[in-house]
């Protein structure tokens, strides 16, 4: 099967060539991203394989759809940026990635979270330049601060229980509480109530016209 790769970095070349040693596929890197122009570059191709930052918008499926394309692979999780009514008015079926690792996507934020609090970044960049001065960096202890999380899905739940171990308060919102959260100590509440208790707050939502 001949699929169309858009948006193609070195890493991904490399590893989806070890992935298809087996399948065979043939496989056609596009290092552009997808869009209303590039979806013209399409020749032959069953399959596009698209990234979380191309266009999937109507013009691009109706493109693609016109070019014989039978099926939209994602490498990502999210799908906001695809039409998908215009894709099932087309027949044209979108699969995505359906899980990856909810702790490196938790743990990365809070990495941006004690980065942004206390100041590592800028000092970073001090301290290349011979400034060990630590003026402005003061940030504040996590333990006994409230935090609130939006959205307690996998990711927003491996992020409450690492909250939890540096002796946090978590309020949390979701139209599904988890009752997992609910057994590490997290309290649901309103968004209202977040925005004014909470000293930090970290979303881990997907993008919809609901949580826009």
């Amino acid at each position: 099967m001949k699929i169309a790769f858009y948006n193609t970095k070195q890493y991904d070349q490399e590893y989806f060539d070890k992935a298809n040693q087996k399948s065979g596929h043939e496989v056609h890197y596009l290092s552009c991203h997808l869009n209303k122009e590039t979806a013209s570059l399409v020749q032959d191709a069953k399959v596009v394989c698209a990234f979380i930052n191309d266009t999937l918008d109507a013009d691009v499926l109706t493109t693609l759809k016109d070019k014989g394309v039978e099926l939209i692979a994602l490498r990502s999780a999210g799908f906001n940026h695809v039409d998908l009514p215009c894709a099932k008015r087309l027949n044209l079926p979108v699969v995505r990635v359906p899980a990856y690792s909810p702790y490196s996507i938790a743990e990365h934020a809070v990495g941006l979270l004690l980065c942004l609090n206390r100041g590592i970044h800028r000092a970073f960049n001090r301290t290349r330049e011979g400034d060990f001065s630590i003026s402005n960096l003061m940030g504040f202890d996590l333990h006994n601060k409230t935090i609130g999380v939006i959205g307690t899905g996998k990711i927003g739940q491996a992020f409450v229980k690492i909250m939890n171990g540096f002796g946090c308060k978590v309020l949390a919102y979701d139209p599904f509480p988890s009752d997992d959260c609910i057994k590490l100590g997290a309290r649901y509440v309103s968004l209202e109530e977040i925005y004014t208790q909470a000293n930090v707050v970290s979303l881990h939502c997907p993008l919809t016209p609901e949580t826009h």
